[in-house]
């Protein structure tokens, strides 16, 4: 049972006018309102604005601010975007007003997050196929997509299931929440007593938990929106918000999942490819693939190269796997793969932190230039990074390092049964992996933006 009853976090909520708050009419509401009204504004944008990249209001929003931005929130907040994310608040509207609160179906509930694995790869592949992020027309479309099934499963279905099952970033998000500092519990000695469940039922002050979430049950962070309903709901004062340490989640897993495991895997490919396309070498690499196809049509080629940069982590994990049980790993080889695929979180996301630190930083200026332009004063500059080169390399290297020292402690709490001998396929492939993101990191990038 994942309830707390030991004071080995900091509580939040003992603070009273942050209880105070959170119990109140206006959290998450005044941050979602906000939020929508600026969404609103960046679809507007992206739909009906110059379809120059660089002056785009909206893509400037999305792909310079938002997206780097997103992995610190996950790790900072836990899914606490998720409560004041639009398509959230889109949802409980359209559920108020027409939605049939039907129960989510059984497809769903079983391949939800299979699904949200292969959304969140069917995006980025079509970012580099139809080029999304350069094109203010693609990414309002884009959101738009998202808007409309939003629309759909709320008018159908009960609570949030497009966050739950169908959402892109919910797998992203799932695992980088694990790894982060924010936990929000019940008190065990008060919640095996409780009769009402209203966390769950919802009651007069709010509505039930819109991820589908028991506090009783609850041991882990990756669908826990910080939205607050259970805090409004729970008659017995059992629900704390906690401080903990960063990875702590990851070192007693209570159920592993394939799904999760191999998303940390891919994650890692994505971000190499990610970085690969922005580097002079990316032309080669493609004229290698079309010596082997015979063709040099892009899309072909690329989907070579995006099938093989998500497929080699993999590999790579499961050959650890393998050469850890030879070495005298306890449990099965599929066992251990899916458990210490949870220890690469810590590094995927200094990974991608790294990347997405390249373009709020050497791109950061058009933030402010495409707001001013937004209000009619228009500011002409070639320059638009906020530090030197040599600046964000130093940067990204120390993130990429303290991402392998958290995954290489996370690994150690898992392996604390084990022998140092079988661990040393996972920390050798760790190691690996840091020193390709250090490598990639050090040749010079090309902006997308």
């Amino acid at each position: 049972m994942a309830l707390t009853s030991k004071k080995s976090s900091f509580d939040l909520l003992s603070i009273p006018i942050i209880k105070k708050f959170i119990k109140s009419k206006w959290y998450p509401g005044i941050f979602q309102w906000m939020v929508l009204v600026f969404f609103s504004v960046i679809v507007f944008e992206l739909v009906a604005g110059t379809v120059n990249p660089h002056r785009n209001f909206g893509t400037t929003m999305t792909w310079v601010l938002w997206w780097p931005i997103i992995p610190i929130l996950f790790i900072a907040m836990g899914r606490f975007w998720c409560a004041i994310c639009p398509f959230g608040k889109l949802s409980d509207i359209i559920r108020k007003m027409v939605g049939s609160e039907r129960p989510m179906p059984k497809f769903l509930r079983k391949y939800g997050i299979w699904l949200i694995d292969l959304f969140f790869i069917a995006i980025t592949y079509s970012d580099h196929v139809w080029g999304i992020v350069e094109s203010p027309r693609g990414s309002g479309y884009l959101l738009l997509l998202l808007v409309t099934m939003v629309v759909v499963t709320s008018v159908f279905y009960e609570r949030r299931t497009f966050c739950k099952t169908l959402c892109f970033l919910g797998g992203l998000a799932g695992n980088y929440s694990r790894a982060g500092v924010l936990e929000l519990r019940g008190t065990a000695e008060i919640c095996r007593t409780c009769k009402t469940q209203s966390c769950f039922k919802g009651s007069e002050q709010a509505e039930g938990c819109p991820m589908f979430q028991f506090v009783r049950t609850m041991d882990s962070s990756a669908e826990c929106n910080i939205c607050g309903n259970c805090v409004k709901n729970c008659p017995n004062d059992s629900i704390k918000l906690q401080v903990r340490v960063p990875t702590k989640e990851l070192w007693s897993l209570k159920n592993p999942k394939l799904e999760h495991a191999s998303l940390a895997a891919v994650i890692m490919g994505i971000v190499f490819v990610q970085n690969i396309t922005m580097l002079e070498i990316w032309g080669q690499i493609l004229e290698t693939i079309s010596i082997v196809t015979g063709t040099s049509n892009y899309v072909v080629n690329f989907t070579i190269a995006f099938i093989i940069s998500m497929a080699l982590p993999i590999l790579l994990l499961l050959g650890a796997a393998k050469l850890a049980t030879l070495l005298g790993m306890p449990n099965t080889i599929k066992k251990n793969f899916i458990l210490f695929g949870y220890a690469f979180i810590p590094l995927d996301l200094a990974g991608h932190l790294g990347h997405n630190l390249f373009h709020i930083i050497t791109e950061g200026k058009a933030i402010w230039f495409n707001s001013l332009a937004l209000l009619g004063n228009e500011v002409t500059s070639s320059e638009l990074s906020l530090a030197s080169t040599s600046t964000v390399q130093m940067l990204q290297y120390f993130i990429i390092t303290i991402g392998l020292v958290g995954s290489s402690y996370t690994a150690y709490k898992m392996g604390k049964k084990a022998s140092f001998k079988a661990m040393l396929p996972y920390y050798g492939l760790m190691l690996l992996l840091a020193i390709i993101n250090i490598y990639l990191f050090s040749l010079p990038m090309s902006h997308r933006v």
